[in-house]
């Protein structure tokens, strides 16, 4: 049959990313304590697409979903973009799989267990002509007590739910809970899914006497990530959901530790 896809193209265009998005899976991730999450990815995967070429082969990116019941770590993700780009003759590749993280918590006081879900994105970029890169994203639920709020009021002081999201690239393996811990020992306090009323009280508690603005949250986290030689480069991000305001607070960190490093040698 006629292979329209391959036919010669005369508009003499390169297109960047071409390929399929929202491709759900299942998956397979190792938890740090040794067992298997079995989850459901959403997977979003590209290639570039030579301006001689009409189109890609679309059917290709789920066959190769679909030949293996993969078992997910950095490695086997990288070779998943390796594999892409090999089959479908391409220069460059983009592979994002975002899935949920479920981690069994227990409430501060009573010991109740209860499960705390996660929003985790794997990102692989990779180019025949440069270092593949491979990014581990994690959104991590906190809660933050505004300084400032504690410092003026008679009593109390307002809080709000945090998000923070990290984004790595390290050189050596790193859990998924290592980087939800460093997020939630930066927070005022973390978030349960169950407390009690012993365990509100500690929370409450924690928060009061751990106040942090919003860009206390991301120094302290980068703080820790400067000193995790683990880590090549980060961004962290932070946005507080105002409980007294009809608008989000927000900070940014990005730091490439190599980058750095290479500038102070030049």
């Amino acid at each position: 049959m006629i292979d329209i896809q391959n036919s010669f193209d005369s508009r003499r265009i390169n297109i960047d990313q071409v390929g399929v998005k929202n491709i759900k899976h299942p998956i397979r991730i190792k938890e740090r304590c040794g067992n298997q999450q079995h989850t459901v990815a959403s997977f979003n995967m590209y290639v570039s697409l030579p301006h001689r070429f009409k189109g890609t082969h679309m059917s290709r990116f789920v066959e190769m979903l679909n030949e293996h019941e993969y078992e997910i770590t950095v490695r086997s993700f990288m070779r998943m973009a390796e594999e892409m780009i090999d089959r479908l003759d391409a220069e460059s590749g983009y592979i994002e799989m975002t899935f949920p993280y479920f981690v069994i918590k227990s409430a501060p006081v009573s010991g109740i267990e209860n499960l705390l879900d996660y929003q985790v994105t794997f990102i692989s970029r990779i180019n025949v002509r440069e270092k593949p890169v491979t990014l581990i994203k994690v959104v991590v639920p906190v809660t933050s007590l505004c300084p400032c709020s504690k410092e003026i009021s008679d009593y109390g002081a307002h809080n709000q739910r945090s998000r923070v999201t990290l984004t790595v690239q390290t050189k050596r393996f790193l859990w998924i809970e290592d980087l939800i811990d460093i997020v939630e020992k930066q927070a005022s306090c973390e978030i349960y899914g169950v407390l009690k009323r012993p365990d509100e009280k500690y929370v409450t508690e924690k928060a009061y006497n751990n106040p942090k603005f919003v860009e206390d949250i991301v120094r302290d986290i980068a703080l820790v990530l400067n000193d995790c030689e683990k880590v090549t480069s980060y961004t962290v991000e932070s946005e507080n959901f105002e409980s007294i305001h009809n608008h989000s607070a927000f900070a940014l960190i990005q730091h490439n530790k190599e980058q750095e490093e290479q500038n102070l040698k030049d």
